[in-house]
């Protein structure tokens, strides 16, 4: 098959994107952009304490 099919396509697709109205959410695009997430904080780290299954690592064979 040749790049008709496969450019015709991309032509549609452009065209799409193009004329289409969108309603963009800027202040959402410019947080993602800019690193900041809509996330809550994370949770403290819980201490550090021996998983019960931490002996069966593979590098802790003796």
């Amino acid at each position: 098959m040749g790049r008709g099919r496969a450019k015709a396509k991309q032509t549609k697709v452009a065209r799409d994107l193009k004329y289409r109205t969108h309603e963009t959410d800027f202040g959402a695009l410019a947080r993602e952009l800019h690193g900041e997430e809509d996330r809550p904080p994370e949770r403290a780290e819980e201490p550090d304490e021996p998983d019960q299954w931490s002996g069966y690592a593979e590098g802790d064979r003796d």
